[in-house]
């Protein structure tokens, strides 16, 4: 039984190397089919996973307070209503007045996306974020100290010299010293480096390790555009708390706002599970459509390796007649076809699996996402490739073993 296996796969290889122009083009069109799910899904498990891990870094239990909603800031097919921004004095009498059991408020804002960072004679591009922060900031938002500490609340309310860095910055100004106790400046005002952020990578372009903070009132004191927009988020140590903690926080807020009760929110709430279940959702679309354009390129694979081995069949009509002169039963001769035509479509699967984690690995270097192997559409793939060449062969296989010996023989 064995061997007459190898022999039909060592026949079906043969054949494959006689008309390997023929071959090469049907493994290419079943590869094309195959490269599009592979690598399309690559590109969408490499944006779910970059942006997912971004978010979930905030906790399941961590909700923001902002000016808009996620959704409202994107709507274009009517007028965006204005809300106005969160000043200093709403976070504050926010802070002041939220007391939610086993909850946490970090207050942060931007002061600039574009600062210029000294050391002694070495500066760095004006492209540093800086931020900044009360002393719930970091561990609110899931970042890590890897050296040194976090703000604490005296750095804050005494408006210390004092800041935490993120990994980029300490490679770009201090590599080769220790970075604690270092005094780094920014628009002439000097800052002790207290702590060194661990390196959390970048997302759409926005490297969130080029980062610095400082304490929230010393950094007002730096920054003073009119009309900033601050953020408020909050974290609850117990997730079964966290509605309570939502409804407290949109109750006062809306008496920090001066809001009546038939008025609507002029502000925004966030969960972080909530935006990445809205990516899950959006990514979902982008798997389907790539389902579908790819089942419609291997459908027309189908019908080109199902072509081909028609062809084959008719080509090797003489030769089928001779093996059934020989004693071949047609269980044989059906096996030896069935066999080429899965080694072509399995050869078309590889091909195809390769091209696409190139693909998604090229697509996930190109704007930066974190890669990950796609195990499901590889395994889907080999299904596919498989299933393509049983049904394909199937027909071929059937029309090889029914042929008549004799006329088989008269074929020219």
């Amino acid at each position: 039984m064995f061997s007459l296996v190898r022999e039909n796969i060592r026949i079906a290889f043969d054949s494959i190397k006689s008309q390997l122009l023929r071959t090469i083009l049907t493994i290419l069109i079943i590869a094309i089919g195959i490269t599009a799910l592979v690598g399309i899904l690559s590109a969408v498990s490499a944006l779910e996973n970059t942006i997912s891990s971004d978010f979930s870094s905030m906790g399941a239990n961590t909700f923001n307070v902002q000016r808009y909603e996620f959704n409202t800031q994107r709507r274009s097919d009517e007028k965006q209503k204005v809300n106005p921004v969160i000043s200093f004095r709403d976070v504050k009498n926010f802070e002041d007045n939220y007391t939610f059991p086993f909850t946490k408020t970090s207050i942060s804002f931007v002061g600039t996306f574009g600062a210029e960072v000294k050391y002694e004679n070495e500066k760095t591009d004006p492209e540093v974020q800086v931020l900044g922060v009360n002393e719930n900031y970091i561990t609110n938002s899931g970042l890590e100290v890897e050296f040194g500490r976090d703000l604490n609340y005296f750095d804050v309310q005494n408006s210390n010299n004092v800041c935490v860095i993120g990994s980029d910055l300490r490679k770009a100004l201090l590599n080769d010293v220790n970075p604690l106790n270092k005094t780094i400046s920014i628009r002439g005002a000097k800052f002790k480096v207290i702590g060194v952020l661990k390196e959390k990578g970048a997302t759409f372009g926005n490297n969130q390790d080029l980062r610095m903070f400082l304490p929230l009132q010393k950094a007002r004191t730096i920054f003073t555009n009119p009309n900033i927009n601050y953020s408020l988020s909050v974290k609850t140590d117990k997730k079964d708390m966290l509605e309570g903690a939502q409804d407290e926080a949109i109750l006062l807020f809306r008496n920090v706002r001066g809001l009546n009760p038939i008025e609507e929110n002029n502000f925004g709430l966030e969960r972080s599970d909530d935006l990445i279940n809205r990516i899950g959702s959006i990514t979902g679309v982008l798997e389907t459509a790539a389902w579908i354009i790819s089942i419609i390129t291997i459908f027309g694979s189908t019908i080109a390796l199902l072509n081909m081995m028609l062809v084959s069949v008719t080509e090797r009509t003489r030769e089928i007649g001779v093996r059934k002169a020989l004693g071949a039963k047609r269980s044989t001769i059906a096996f030896q076809f069935f066999i080429e035509t899965i080694i072509i479509g399995q050869l078309g699967g590889l091909l195809g699996i390769i091209l696409g984690i190139l693909l998604g690995f090229g697509f996930a270097a190109i704007v930066d996402f974190k890669f990950v192997i796609p195990w499901t559409a590889m395994i889907a793939a080999s299904i596919i490739t498989f299933v393509v060449a049983v049904i394909s062969g199937s027909y071929p296989a059937n029309k090889a073993a029914k042929l008549d010996p004799i006329e088989s023989l008269r074929h020219e």
